[in-house]
């Protein structure tokens, strides 16, 4: 059965259509902002008063408080749907293999902290609990970490070094004074749980104020390059323990440089048997870690090199008794069982507030940064204030617990999501894991030796100190970057890490100042057909309108540039109304001077880069004027000669701003525009503004930019509308019924 034709025709047509490009056309007159105003928009009234608002955001109801709740406990948003079949058996085998590298680290970090190592076990137990019910990632490992874990024990030493606990031996005058290690730990305790709490307060109250914002000013470059800084200071640590010398420790600034130069200036004294079990441990762990990387898709778990080097370690240790005949470090006594609440010594606040900002912050970046990563490759997303939340309540209600600040683990969270973990279901496992350890076998690992816990450490730095490859990669795209992570790695290796982040962020900072006192700037060309403008500099096709400068920036205006966007402005176009109004004020000293016979003057008005020169001559001499030749013959001579250097008259009528990047206008931005189109008319040059946002627009009603002189008439929705009225300067139309 055929179809008929009209009904074949539409068909063809149909797929022509599909086939053919969209286009886009539009008829309509040129609007201003005024017509825009009075014909096209009017803002929605807002009929609720203060206090109705007030009394809404304040209402309580089911469904408000049911949110609140689900908002500060996610776990229930997806433990009363959690799949028991599909997702139990991976997070179980997950929780496990994390558990298992957890416990290594714990230990190892409390070195790095400078607490003893069974407060490492602590702080891998109690944040990782409260997190599985307050976090929003489901992937991330909290506990432990090395920067966090150094930087504390940066300031544990400095408020309770081992001079502060220098005793005399007993019946012994004649010998050295000894350090009381078991006062200082108790001290150094005191200082890690103090931090904590502050680190808690200050994650806490900023996810109240909804300040999850701030890790946007922790650039990528910057939290590499400072977390490469600070995996030297991990590395340089870690050298006293490897070796098996006896070294002060350092903090602040040049302490890297102090703790290199005491290691080696004890070489002499290392300990054999320390190095070579540490050199055993360090070749063992980097063979393991390099056939999980060649093998993870065919490993069903990684191999747990860490907790094969505990086990092995400890058992040569006890054996050979190598802490008593060999005078191998050991990790010493753990106590059995968790440790009572205590309340935080408060009386230290006043010298930790400074280091608990900078922690908090450092914590913060790195956990929400790794939790972003993983929450795009499984299609969920994080929410970065109610992070703020949990890392504040782990960190503050943990502290009671004598634990040291917590974030998540680069390392162990790669392990929880690579071994198949779903949810922090994997997360609560690992603590349980260290709860046994703690509450059952904790006495068995008290003769670990402490070289094996530093080969650890060190082994897990190597994906740190892969970042210096990031170097020749912003060499090639960035400068800009290059520098920031530049200045951060040396400003946190020289300085210290506090310091050396302050130094990063402000230096971070002025970058972002710098990109706006070195804004792009052009002038703008039609491009034939399309409605399109671009550069005329960069582009062939872009073609101007004759008598009109379209003036292009990149940025926005506001008190720190723009001086720098009038200046643009005024050598972008060529058109300079100072130099414009000299040429009128020796135009017309020029007529005064023709008008008066007796005074013997010669003004000579120069255009510069042009072969053009007005000569004006009084005293009865005609007026010679030559343009695009070379200067007449003046034989006359004169006692005065005033010779006055200008750019050729201008022929341009009108400049378009084009204010489509322009994001905000301050005050001071308001002022230089309204003084730049106040010159520009005293020399009858038309300035609009073209493509100006609702909301700078907005800025400027606030700013009171639209009085006097400068009306809403001034202002177009497209470069388009404003060409076409400074090509043909009608009032605007009224808007037509339908575009077509």
């Amino acid at each position: 059965m055929s179809l008929p034709a009209d009904m074949e025709q539409d068909e063809v047509a149909a797929r022509e259509d599909a086939d053919s490009p969209l286009v886009y056309r539009i008829e309509r007159p040129v609007y201003n902002e005024t017509s825009i105003r009075s014909q096209l928009l009017s803002r929605k009234e807002n009929s609720t008063t203060f206090r109705e608002r007030l009394a809404n955001h304040f209402r309580c109801s089911s469904a408000r408080a049911k949110a609140v709740a689900l908002n500060f406990l996610p776990i229930l948003t997806w433990l009363p749907s959690y799949p028991v079949k599909q997702y139990l058996f991976s997070d179980v085998v997950s929780g496990l293999s994390t558990g298992v590298v957890q416990l290594p680290q714990g230990l190892a970090y409390a070195m790095l902290a400078a607490v003893p190592p069974v407060y490492g076990l602590y702080s891998s137990f109690y944040p990782v609990l409260l997190y599985t019910f307050f976090g929003t990632s489901r992937h991330i490992s909290v506990g432990t970490f090395a920067v966090i874990s150094l930087m504390i024990g940066g300031v544990a030493v400095r408020e309770a070094p081992d001079t502060m606990f220098l005793v005399s031996p007993a019946n012994a005058s004649n010998m050295s004074a000894v350090v009381d290690r078991e006062a200082r730990d108790a001290r150094r305790v005191q200082v890690a749980v103090m931090l904590a709490t502050l680190v808690g307060i200050i994650q806490f109250v900023f996810g109240l104020l909804r300040f999850g914002f701030v890790a946007i000013y922790l650039t990528e470059p910057l939290v590499r390059g400072f977390t490469t800084a600070a995996a030297v200071h991990v590395f340089i640590s870690q050298l006293k323990y490897l070796l098996g010398v006896k070294t002060l420790r350092f903090s602040g600034p040049l302490s890297v440089i102090y703790s290199a130069k005491a290691v080696f200036s004890n070489i002499t004294s290392t300990n054999v048997v320390t190095l070579i079990l540490g050199l055993a441990c360090i070749i063992f762990l980097y063979f393991v870690k390099d056939m999980n990387e060649r093998f993870k898709k065919k490993l069903p778990i990684p191999i747990p090199g860490e907790i094969i080097i505990v086990i092995v370690s400890t058992g040569v240790s006890y054996g050979l008794s190598l802490s008593a005949d060999h005078m191998v470090d050991v990790v010493g006594k753990i106590p059995t069982g968790l440790l009572p609440p205590a309340v935080p010594e408060f009386s230290m606040l006043p010298n930790l507030i400074t280091d608990s900002f900078a922690i908090a912050i450092v914590g913060f970046s790195m956990n929400i940064s790794l939790a972003k990563i993983f929450a795009l490759k499984h299609g969920y997303s994080v929410d970065g204030n109610q992070e703020l939340i949990a890392l504040g309540l782990c960190n503050f209600i943990s502290s009671f617990f004598q634990t040291f600040a917590v974030t998540c683990s680069m390392s162990r969270s790669l392990v929880q999501e690579s071994t198949g973990g779903k949810t922090q279901i994997a997360g609560l496992l690992a603590s349980l894991v260290v709860l046994l350890v703690v509450v059952a076998i904790g006495f068995v690992f008290q003769p670990l030796p402490q070289t094996a816990l530093a080969a650890i450490i060190m082994v897990n730095l190597l994906g740190m100190f892969k970042q210096f490859r990031d170097i020749p990669n912003l060499w090639r795209t960035t400068k800009i970057e290059l520098v920031i992570w530049l200045v951060a790695f040396s400003a946190s290796v020289l300085l210290g890490l506090d310091f050396g982040l302050l130094v990063a962020i402000v230096f971070a900072i002025l970058t972002v100042i710098y990109r706006t006192q070195s804004s792009k700037s052009a002038v703008l060309g039609s491009v034939p057909g399309t409605g399109l403008y671009c550069d005329v500099d960069e582009y062939e096709e872009a073609v101007e309108y004759e008598g009109i400068k379209i003036f292009h920036c990149n940025s926005s205006i506001y008190f720190a540039n723009s001086d720098l966007y009038v200046n643009s402005l005024k050598e972008k176009t060529g058109v300079n109304p100072e130099h414009l109004q000299a040429a009128q004020k020796a135009r017309k000293k020029r007529e005064k001077a023709n008008d008066n016979h007796n005074a013997p003057l010669k003004i000579c008005v120069k255009y510069e880069n042009q072969e053009v020169s007005h000569a004006v001559l009084s005293d009865n001499h005609l007026l010679e004027e030559h343009r695009n030749g070379p200067t007449g013959d003046s034989r006359t001579e004169s006692n005065t000669e005033e010779v006055v250097y200008l750019k050729s008259p201008s022929t341009v009528h009108s400049i378009i701003l084009d204010w489509t990047p322009v994001s905000f206008v301050d005050s001071v931005g308001a002022k230089a525009i309204k003084q730049v189109i106040k010159q520009y008319a005293a020399v009858d040059v038309q300035v609009v503004i073209a493509a100006c946002s609702r909301v700078v627009l907005a800025d400027l009603d606030t700013l009171q930019f639209f009085t006097g002189v400068m009306t809403t008439d001034m202002v177009f929705p497209t470069v388009h509308d404003a060409v076409l009225h400074c090509t043909n300067p009608r009032p605007a139309a009224a808007p037509a019924n339908e575009p077509t």
